[in-house]
């Protein structure tokens, strides 16, 4: 693994698509409700628009797709290990869920494959990475110190809000930080790739951890320093440099975002079977 290929993090880029337009509120409220409409279904047909309408939101903004690459490969590799073991650990868990069994496969350890688990597994799977595409748009498309602003405007205390946007804002230090300190590690001997075994390389993981939490530390303190002398927090209200005003698109989007969410809390409510089966 070398270090000098590592991109572990994804921040704010400027491409001035129509979606860094938006008001930060707009953005926030665009995130949470497409959350909350994740978060209480299991129609996969409402999942798959979900993740249609994301993809799509994501090439709005123009970022280039090498920006978050190794994020969906990333991504991807996590959701499928965490369907496999939620089979190995609940193999009749659809089949339960469902109410019927089509069997598909005997497998050995008295596993059994049958359809209803395998739609169960793909509801969940594509349930969770639709809310990938849309977190992605937020970071790509939402300035800190915007994001800062809009959050204190709807009435988040701005110490707060501030303490949001400098763990934002910091984040791509972090990594920056990261990565020269495992140079300086290797250049000193600790090997931290395959070469090494894995007991050994998290052993030697701990010598980039240490100096990285400290680093940290430090630049924690230093920031809170120059806020200390530059009074902040001594006031009730500040003003931000980075707040947007409120456009006629906004409230089209804010329309738009309360109008589906309301019809997917409706249909979460009046449907009978919360977990939709095209063969039930």
């Amino acid at each position: 693994m070398k270090a000098s290929k590592m991109k572990l993090g994804i921040s704010y880029i400027d491409t001035r698509s129509p979606l860094h337009s938006l008001n930060g509120i707009t953005k926030f409220v665009l995130f949470m409700a497409w959350v909350t409409v994740v978060l209480t279904t299991f129609d996969l047909r409402l999942i798959s628009a979900l993740i249609l309408v994301g993809v799509g939101l994501l090439r709005l903004t123009r970022v280039p797709f090498a920006a978050y690459r190794s994020l969906l490969m990333g991504t991807a590799t996590v959701l499928m290990l965490n369907a496999l073991f939620m089979f190995l650990l609940a193999p009749q868990q659809g089949t339960e869920i469902i109410g019927s069994n089509t069997l598909l496969m005997s497998l050995p350890f008295g596993y059994s494959l049958t359809s209803e688990t395998v739609f169960y597994l793909l509801t969940i799977t594509l349930k969770y990475f639709s809310m990938f595409p849309i977190a992605l748009v937020f970071v790509f498309s939402t300035h800190p110190t915007e994001f800062a602003a809009s959050l204190n405007r709807i009435g988040v205390p701005y110490k707060v809000a501030y303490a949001v946007s400098l763990t934002i804002r910091y984040l791509p230090e972090v990594q920056k930080d990261f990565v020269h300190i495992l140079h300086a590690q290797q250049a000193r001997g600790v090997e931290l790739s395959g070469k090494a075994s894995l007991l050994k390389r998290i052993k030697n993981v701990s010598r980039v951890l240490g100096p990285l939490i400290f680093s940290s530390l430090d630049r924690a303190d230093e920031i809170s320093n120059a806020m200390t002398l530059r009074g902040f927090g001594r006031h009730i209200s500040r003003s931000w440099y980075s707040q947007k005003k409120m456009t006629a698109t906004d409230i089209c989007w804010l329309i738009g975002i309360t109008l589906v969410t309301v019809f997917a809390l409706i249909k979460h409510l009046v449907e009978q079977q919360a977990f939709w089966y095209p063969y039930s």
